[in-house]
């Protein structure tokens, strides 16, 4: 309870400090929070995984990957594919059979008809004649007599309501997405990482294990989760985006290799990401809850 509540004035002022202290204490109103370090993906790890890379690749978008994560990604989602695409092929044999079906009924049908309309051009008159003869000749409009005895009139029994259709199922789409970007993806359009390790003789510590693993390959700067990183995608090698920004566009030239480079064999890597954030872009968590109404 608030400080306004325990005095217990008479004064109907109800304060803006107040009515958040009260949301927060009763469940009522948004919720708030920024997220942490532990809840940001790190800059090198795996964008399905969420952990650290053994065989980088990088999407044309800037997204990282593990190799062995995203070759398991593509081969699920083509077993996925194959198995709705037998279902599909199953479904289009079955509508064959039914309209096959359904045409030989109408034609059953159409048969019978005639017959029956064969039939009573000799009958017609005499069935007429023979109706007027006899005692109570008027006839019933019940749903109960001669052959409809055997229908049930109750429409709301379950056997006369009308049967639920299968939904059907739309042909599937052979394209693989992005999980992250949901743009389509290929093999052949991810370019591997030569990642640079730091060189630190005093840490004697796994290079999974260390805070400070990659390096600038030119530079030499530490990367972590604030850096800006691009990768070279001729060579694969990580740089920052400070050394693409002043070295590498002053002459468009390699600096490891000393060959031509061109803006679009540059992929800036998206720093960080989580299940329902991305990192340094849109940090702070909100769920919305029901809001308190005050008189």
């Amino acid at each position: 309870m608030t400080r306004h509540g325990k005095n217990a004035t008479n004064g109907s002022v109800y304060t803006y400090h107040e009515k958040k202290k009260d949301q927060a204490a009763s469940g009522y109103g948004s919720d708030k929070t920024r997220l942490g370090k532990d809840s940001v993906k790190g800059f090198d790890c795996c964008s399905i995984t969420f952990q650290p890379t053994m065989h980088a690749l990088i999407s044309p978008q800037g997204y990282v990957f593990d190799k062995e994560a995203l070759l398991k990604f593509i081969i699920d989602k083509k077993n996925t594919y194959k198995k709705l695409m037998k279902e599909y092929g199953n479904q289009k044999q079955n509508e064959v059979m039914e309209t096959r079906e359904f045409v030989e009924e109408e034609k059953e049908i159409e048969r019978q008809k005639f017959e029956e309309r064969e039939k009573n051009i000799v009958t017609k008159r005499f069935a007429a004649f023979k109706e007027k003869t006899e005692e109570g000749g008027s006839g019933s409009i019940s749903n109960m007599t001669e052959e409809k005895k055997r229908q049930l009139p109750c429409y709301w029994m379950p056997s006369q309501c009308p049967q639920a259709k299968k939904s059907k199922l739309e042909k599937p789409d052979k394209t693989i997405y992005c999980p992250i970007s949901r743009a389509p993806i290929k093999m052949k359009d991810f370019t591997e990482i030569k990642w640079t390790a730091v060189r630190d003789p005093d840490d004697k510590r796994s290079l999974i294990a260390r805070e400070e693993r990659y390096q600038c390959a030119v530079t030499g700067d530490v990367f972590n989760n604030s850096s800006h990183c691009a990768v070279l995608k001729t060579t694969g090698h990580v740089v920052t985006v400070e050394c693409v920004e002043k070295i590498i566009k002053k002459d468009w030239i390699h600096p490891l290799t000393g060959e031509k480079i061109s803006e679009k064999e540059i992929i800036y890597v998206q720093r960080g990401a989580t299940g329902y954030s991305a990192a340094n872009a849109e940090l702070l968590a909100e769920k919305h809850r029901p809001s308190m109404a005050v008189a």
